[in-house]
């Protein structure tokens, strides 16, 4: 069985590095990059058992052959949903686990809790000043401060995606398709206005809990 991965934008196939789409904020922007890991899928059979592959894959937009994910044989029947975690959970968020790029490429500074980004988004946005300026959503653990600027404690910010989506396995095997619409990450719970929280979030805990109430809807399944 497979997942292949797509990226849309309010339901259009995305279209990189073209300063085309408007949030609900009203920040135009363009997308260069997306890279994300998901793990811990879980495919829910309608009897009530559960498949599960602990397993971590990586994402990477502009490279073809981590768009499709391949977790091996599975049991065939009537399956009601699936699931997995968005990023990695703390016990797999251990520094130096990927020796290799593009996986390497992924981690995530010592000093703000270690581990590896869960997402980079990146692009540019026309911000409220009129300047063209570049942005990173960069989720990942995150950090609360103290008033002289410590660290008092680290935050897990990744999150379980749940799609409630009725699909059979055949003898064959079953092709899904996990849709990530970017938009949402900007409005599907809670609004995330770029020129509020700016470029650069990877310090700033607030505005990664706006993604991560945001991340859980902005994945769709779909059957292939």
């Amino acid at each position: 069985m497979s997942v292949s991965f797509a990226f849309q934008v309010d339901g259009q196939t995305l279209e990189q590095d073209v300063r085309k789409y408007v949030n609900a904020a009203g920040n135009q922007y363009e997308v260069n990059e997306v890279m994300f890991f998901i793990s811990n899928i879980k495919l829910y059979k309608s009897d009530g058992s559960v498949v599960a592959r602990d397993r971590i894959h990586y994402v990477d937009i502009d490279i073809a052959s981590t768009l499709d994910w391949d977790f091996g044989m599975v049991p065939q029947g009537d399956y009601s949903a699936i699931s997995f975690t968005f990023g990695l959970n703390n016990a797999e968020n251990q520094s130096y686990r990927f020796v290799n790029p593009p996986e390497c490429n992924m981690s995530w500074p010592e000093v703000m809790g270690g581990g590896y980004h869960y997402m980079k988004i990146n692009g540019k946005w026309l911000a409220d000043d009129n300047q063209v300026k570049p942005f990173n959503l960069h989720t990942g653990i995150g950090q609360l401060y103290d008033d002289e600027g410590n660290v008092t404690r680290f935050v897990d910010n990744s999150f379980t995606v749940n799609l409630e989506v009725p699909f059979t396995v055949k003898e064959n095997g079953e092709n899904l398709q996990l849709v990530m619409d970017i938009n949402k990450w900007f409005n599907a719970s809670r609004m995330f206005d770029l020129d509020e929280w700016g470029g650069s979030i990877m310090q700033n805990q607030a505005a990664q809990e706006i993604l991560k109430q945001n991340g859980p809807y902005v994945f769709a399944l779909k059957k292939q």
